[in-house]
This record gives structure tokens, sequence and C-alpha cells, in this order.
């Protein structure tokens, strides 16, 4: 073999070790290495639809309706809230009118054995107070104690759709102030068994980081809807809470956080959103008809109106339940839960 032949052989060698080395360095950059323990803060570098697909079957949209009867006073009554009784009300009354309150949120499916099955939610879709009371204010805008409406829920009904025997649950469990509830059923004649179950692992909400890449799901504007999030403020109340920056819309309250510790497939669901914020104002609408209606800007409107309140969410800033509190909120409610026939001990990870 001549030199000019061994020279371009030595040529390509390098030039070959040089292209590995560039491809070695760039793999590693895209791929890093996932077998820490500790949560992704990077997009997963597979799919995962599968897993979220499966994760998604278990996924529900929740429908709350409060049902309300109201009585109104003139302000020439004076009554205050212990003077009234039932007699008091229907003769008093000057006016009563019915209205009534919904909501809509998402719920997991976290429970099912034979007929019964149970679902995870946020409280705060579902309940409504049985009772609702305003009160007249004097000339310096100040409430008094002299009742100006007293209204008094009549009827509640909760539906959960996608579920056989028409998808009415009641509450099993509330906390007001962790903003944690448990809905359920026990149907007539379907098998529970059958239905999609969550049955990914309980995951830490503390162990979650600056960055912690997560995916949520839920029911913004009655679709389901799968996004992705990352971390910020994690555990920044003591107890595991912590902030994520996905986009929420109304829907969303109830849905699960998704955490994928060393690489799909391996969720852990990590929390619940809760809520993000919001100002209030109050604005004038014109009285609601049955039918659809347009006006003209151009037109002043002479029609009565009423005066309603209008949210602006802040998107953007969504906050989350940390699924330690909700395990411990479980946990301290494990005989009452299991006297309704929800036993939930291998969602919170026990055997």
């Amino acid at each position: 073999m001549n030199s000019s032949k061994i020279v371009l052989w030595v040529l390509i060698i390098m030039l070959s070790l040089f292209l590995w080395s560039c491809s070695s360095s760039i793999y590693k950059t895209v791929y890093p290495t996932l077998v820490d323990g500790l949560y992704d803060s990077e997009f997963p570098y597979n799919s995962s639809s599968k897993q979220l697909e499966e994760i998604g079957n278990s996924i529900k949209l929740l429908n709350t309706i409060a049902f309300y009867k109201s009585y109104i006073f003139e302000n020439t009554m004076n009554l205050t809230c212990e003077q009234l009784n039932e007699k008091v009300l229907e003769e008093k009354s000057s006016q009563v009118t019915y209205f009534n309150n919904t909501a809509s949120g998402t719920a997991t499916l976290i429970y099912t054995r034979d007929r019964t099955l149970g679902l995870l939610t946020c409280a705060h879709i579902i309940d409504y107070p049985d009772t609702v009371i305003s009160y007249f204010e004097n000339p310096n805008g100040k409430k008094t104690q002299f009742v100006q409406s007293f209204s008094v829920k009549e009827k509640q009904s909760i539906y959960v759709t996608d579920l056989p025997e028409f998808g009415e649950v009641e509450i099993i469990l509330l906390d007001r102030a962790r903003d944690i509830a448990i809905v359920g059923k026990t149907m007539i004649s379907t098998n529970a068994a059958t239905l999609p179950v969550f049955s990914y692992p309980i995951g830490k909400a503390k162990s979650l980081d600056w960055g912690s890449f997560v995916y949520i799901f839920g029911y913004p504007m009655n679709y389901k809807m799968v996004t992705k999030g990352i971390v910020s403020s994690p555990n920044k109340d003591g107890k595991g809470s912590f902030l994520i920056d996905a986009v929420f819309n109304r829907g969303f309250s109830g849905g699960i956080v998704l955490a994928i510790r060393d690489g799909v497939p391996n969720f852990e669901i990590v929390g619940l959103i809760r809520s993000v914020p919001a100002e209030y104002e109050y604005i004038l609408k014109p009285m609601a008809t049955d039918e659809k209606t347009s006006y003209n800007p151009l037109i002043p409107y002479t029609g009565d109106v009423y005066v309603d309140q209008r949210a602006s969410l802040k998107y953007g800033i969504t906050r989350v339940i940390a699924i330690e509190e909700i395990v411990d909120y479980l946990e301290e409610n494990e005989s009452y839960l299991e006297k309704k026939g929800y036993y939930l001990r291998k969602f919170i990870g026990k055997n």
C-alpha cells in the first residue's frame, strides 16, 4: 500500500472518530441521564400518548346545580335573622323568587369495588350553603342586622359524565378548608370494576423542585384536555403545595397534576388543581330572557337591568393542593370512609 492510501485511511478513521464523538455529545445533550430518582424537569424524550390516554379515561366532567327559594323583605320590616321561622318567611316576605347556582369541574375515578365507585375532586365545585342571607345597608354603606333576603336550598344535584345509571353521585366526604372532596355512588346493577380507574402511584409533592415538568388533566369549558406546565414555589406552605404556570380555565378545578420520575411511563400524581387568582367586579346586565337577544350599542337600553358579578382570571398562576395533604385527609377519615363502603387504602399507597 503506497503512502497516499495510508494517509487517506488515517484521515477517514480520524474523521469517523470525530463524527462519533460529536454524535455522542449531541445524544447526551438531547437525552440526558434520567435515572437519578428525581422528578424530571424536561419534556419527555419519548412518546407518552399511551399512558396519557389511559389516565384520561379515568378523568370525568363533574357538574353541580343547586336550587334555591328566596324570600325578599321590605326595609321597613326590620327583621333580624333570629326572628325568622317558616311562618314569618311565608307571611312577612314581600316577594318569593327562585334561582339556581351552577358549577363545573373535574373529578378523577380513584376507587371501584363491586357496584360502588368513588371520585376525587375539589370541595368548592360541589359545596353550596343550605342558606344564603343578605342584609340591608345603612346610609353609610355598612351592613345592618336587618335581613333583606333569605334563600333556602331546596335541592342539589351532582352529575358525573360517562358514568352508567344516569351518573348522579352524592357527597361522601368534604373539607372546605382543604378544598378536598370525595363523591360517589352505589349503582343498582352495574359492576363498577369494569370502569377505568386511576392506577398510577402516589407521588411526593415535597420532592418537586423549581422547574419540575408536570402534566395536568381537566375539563375547561366542558372539553377534556391535557396540558403541561412547570413548577414554581415548591412546598411554599410547608405542606407541599405549589404553583404551576399552566393556563387555567373554568372547569380545570379538581383536575389532577402528574409528575414524571426518571422518564415515561413513570407518572405519579402529585396534586389537585385548586384555583387561579381572580379579581371580581360588579356589572349591570340586561334582564335575562329565555330567548337569545341582540342589542344595538348605538341605541340606549331602556329595559330592566340586574347586577351580576364577573370574575377576571389571572391566567398563568395556578394553585395546586399537594398530594400529601390529600392523603393525610383520607387517612384521617379512613374509618368513616370504610363504614360508607369506600376502601381507599390502595389509592393512598397502603397495602
